[in-house]
């Protein structure tokens, strides 16, 4: 646990370095232009898919019983608007993790661990396709929990997910360049209760305004930190005993 809020700690200084700020700002803007456009493109038929799933999920029916014509149109642009969000800081996710990652992981190795040795276990099709494995169980997770919504434990879905995502996409990500292959996975099958608890405390940020902004880069760098930190020590530990 000391070393999750540690990971953490550190990478909340390290946002304000001048070269994260960058890294914070350009996949979230390119995310907002991507939804932007492709909403605007297809706005017909994603209206429709969101009044399906409002539909199906009986909210539709209780905003149009709604007397107060002027509270439903703002309950329906408030949901749309959090879908937005939603697919927003997810496609910043994304990106962050395929393309920002070897910056980040630059910034946070030559200040905190410079002689940490690159043994590049990992590779650019690994980092892609852990992304998308990440983003199609992420998906699955919102679709056969739907049901819970009806009972009231949806409540936890988001968070769940947001844990699962975070914790698969940066995992990897953060240690691929470092450890070799055995490394990286003796790591990523170890002390998965603390992956997932980074996960969860990263994912959390995600719903909260404003902070959402910054928690796609602030989640990659407490994993490099935190992934970077036990592989330091995996190999300490592994000179010791030879």
């Amino acid at each position: 646990m000391i070393q999750i809020f540690k990971a953490f700690l550190r990478a909340s200084k390290d946002l304000f370095r001048l070269r994260v700020l960058w890294i914070i700002l350009w996949p979230m803007l390119v995310a907002i232009v991507l939804w932007l456009f492709v909403g605007a493109v297809f706005w017909r038929t994603f209206s429709e898919w969101i009044a399906e799933g409002l539909l199906l999920m009986g909210i539709e029916d209780w905003i149009a019983g709604m007397q107060t014509e002027w509270v439903a149109a703002t309950i329906q642009v408030g949901l749309y608007l959090i879908l937005f969000l939603l697919l927003v800081v997810i496609t910043t996710l994304i990106i962050t993790a395929i393309f920002s990652m070897p910056a980040l992981i630059h910034i946070v190795a030559s200040r905190y661990y410079p002689d940490l040795k690159y043994e590049y276990g990992g590779s650019v099709v690994g980092n892609i396709a852990n992304a998308m494995i990440a983003l199609a169980v992420f998906i699955v997770i919102w679709i056969f929990t739907i049901p819970l919504w009806f009972i009231g434990i949806g409540v936890m879905v988001p968070f769940v997910a947001a844990a699962y995502l975070n914790q698969q996409l940066f995992r990897y990500d953060a240690l691929s360049e470092h450890a070799n292959r055995l490394e990286l996975k003796i790591l990523l099958n170890t002390d998965r209760s603390s992956l997932w608890g980074l996960g969860l405390l990263t994912g959390s940020l995600q719903f909260i305004p404003f902070i959402n902004l910054i928690a796609p880069v602030l989640s990659a760098l407490a994993f490099i930190h935190f992934e970077l930190a036990r592989l330091s020590d995996f190999r300490e530990n592994s000179s010791q005993n030879e």
